[in-house]
C-alpha cells in the first residue's frame, strides 16, 4: 500500500457561508464520514495541520488583503465578493487550509509520505492577489507552489486543475513565471469568464499556461483522452519536481453547478494518469487539494475513488477510459490547444499546423 497522507481538521467547518450556500461545511462532513468506512479507516496518514504564516500568505497575496481578511474575525458576517462570504471562524479556517496544504507538501517532498490529499475548505483557486472570489479566500494551491519553491527549494511545479471553473487566481499568480506550469480544463463561457485557448502566459511565462476550455457534456473518456494527449506530453517536456492538483469535483455528472459527466471512476482514472506522470518525472510526488464539488454524494464517492487510487487500493486504466471517448468531441478540443501550444512544447509539435503568433 502506498503511504498516502490526508489533511483534515474539524476547524475547517467553522467557516460558515450562510443558509443555502453551496460551499457549506457539509461538504467536508460527508468526506470525513467516508473516511470512517470499513474499507478506508486506518489506511491513511494524518498530516499535522498548522496555520499558514503571514509570510507564506504574502507569497501570493498583498499585505493589505491579508489584513482585511484577518479583520473579518470581528464581524458576524462579511462579503469579499458577491458569493464569497466570511464568518468569525473563516480567517482561521483559511489559514489552516493553506497551512495544511503546505505541511502536506513538505511531508511528500521529504519522503515521509508518497502523496497526499488536503481535504480542506475554503477552496482557493479563484482568490486573486488582493481579492477573494468565487467562494475562495486564500489561494491554497498557489501558496503551496510558492512554498515548495521558497522553503523546500524545488524548481519546477506543475499545477493541474480539473475543477469545473477556471482557476483565474492561480493563472494570474504565475502567468509571467516559467518555473510554474498551470494546466486547466474547465467549462467554457462560465464563471469566472477567463481561461481561453490564447491565454498562454506573459513575457517569460509564455507557453506555461495551458488552458483547455470545454463545452458541456464531457465525461470520463473525453477527460482521460484530453489529459493523456495534452498534459502528458507537456509535462514530459516540462519535467516538474512536484505535481499539485486543484481537485474540483463539480465536473461530477450530478453536480448542481456543472454540466459535465465525470463519474467516480473517471476521477480515479485522472488520478492514475497524474500519478503515472509523477512517477516518470518527480518520484511520484503528487499533492492534491480540494476545490469545488457540490453534489454531496458525488463528492463523497469521487473523493473516495481518488484516495483509493492514490493509496494503491485500486488501479484504474485511463487508457481504457480514453478509448471510449467521443472522438469528435476530443478532436474539437485538441486541435486549437495543440495549434496554440505546439510552438512551446515539442511533445505537441507536428500534430497540427501552429496558429500564427499574435
Amino acid at each position: 500500500m502506498v503511504k498516502t497522507g490526508i489533511v483534515r481538521d474539524v476547524r475547517y467547518m467553522d467557516h460558515h457561508t450562510g443558509f443555502g450556500h453551496p460551499e457549506s461545511p457539509r461538504r467536508l462532513e460527508v468526506i470525513y464520514d467516508m473516511l470512517e468506512d470499513s474499507d478506508m479507516e486506518g489506511r491513511f496518514f494524518d498530516v499535522p495541520v498548522r496555520e499558514a504564516t503571514t509570510e507564506e500568505l504574502q507569497l501570493i497575496h498583498s499585505p493589505g488583503y491579508v489584513q482585511m481578511v484577518a479583520a473579518t474575525v470581528q464581524k458576524k458576517f462579511s462579503m469579499l465578493d458577491l458569493d464569497t462570504v466570511t464568518s468569525p471562524g473563516s480567517y482561521k479556517a483559511a489559514l489552516l487550509a493553506a497551512g495544511g496544504l503546505c505541511e502536506a507538501i513538505s511531508m511528500v517532498v521529504s519522503g515521509k509520505l508518497e502523496n497526499a490529499f488536503a481535504l480542506v475548505r475554503p477552496p482557493g483557486h479563484h482568490a486573486e492577489f488582493n481579492q477573494g472570489k468565487g467562494f475562495c479566500i486564500f489561494n491554497n494551491v498557489a501558496i503551496g507552489a510558492r512554498f515548495a519553491q521558497t522553503a523546500l527549494h524545488l524548481k519546477r511545479i506543475l499545477i493541474a486543475d480539473w475543477d469545473l471553473h477556471h482557476g483565474n487566481g492561480t493563472q494570474h499568480s504565475f502567468d509571467s513565471d516559467p518555473s510554474i506550469l498551470y494546466f486547466s480544463t474547465h467549462q467554457s463561457h462560465f464563471y469566472p469568464g477567463t481561461g481561453s485557448y490564447d491565454e498562454v502566459g506573459k513575457n517569460q511565462g509564455r507557453g506555461f499556461t495551458v488552458n483547455v476550455p470545454l463545452r458541456t457534456g464531457y465525461g470520463d473518456g473525453e477527460y482521460a483522452a484530453i489529459f493523456e494527449k495534452i498534459l502528458k506530453p507537456v509535462a514530459s517536456d516540462f519535467k516538474p519536481d512536484l505535481i499539485l492538483v486543484s481537485a474540483g469535483f463539480d465536473i461530477y455528472f450530478g453536480d448542481p453547478l456543472g454540466g459535465m459527466k465525470v463519474s467516480p471512476k473517471g476521477f480515479a482514472g485522472l488520478t492514475r494518469l497524474i500519478m503515472d506522470i509523477a512517477a516518470s518525472c518527480c518520484s511520484g510526488r503528487v499533492v492534491m487539494t480540494l476545490e469545488g464539488g457540490y453534489d454531496l454524494k458525488g463528492l463523497r464517492d469521487s473523493v473516495k475513488a481518488v484516495l483509493k487510487e492514490l493509496a494503491g487500493l485500486s488501479y484504474t486504466s485511463y487508457a481504457d477510459m480514453a478509448e471510449g471517448a467521443n472522438p469528435v468531441a476530443v478532436e474539437r478540443v485538441l486541435k486549437p490547444v495543440i495549434q496554440v501550444h505546439s510552438r512551446y512544447w515539442k511533445g505537441l509539435s507536428g500534430i497540427y499546423p501552429a496558429w500564427p503568433l499574435q
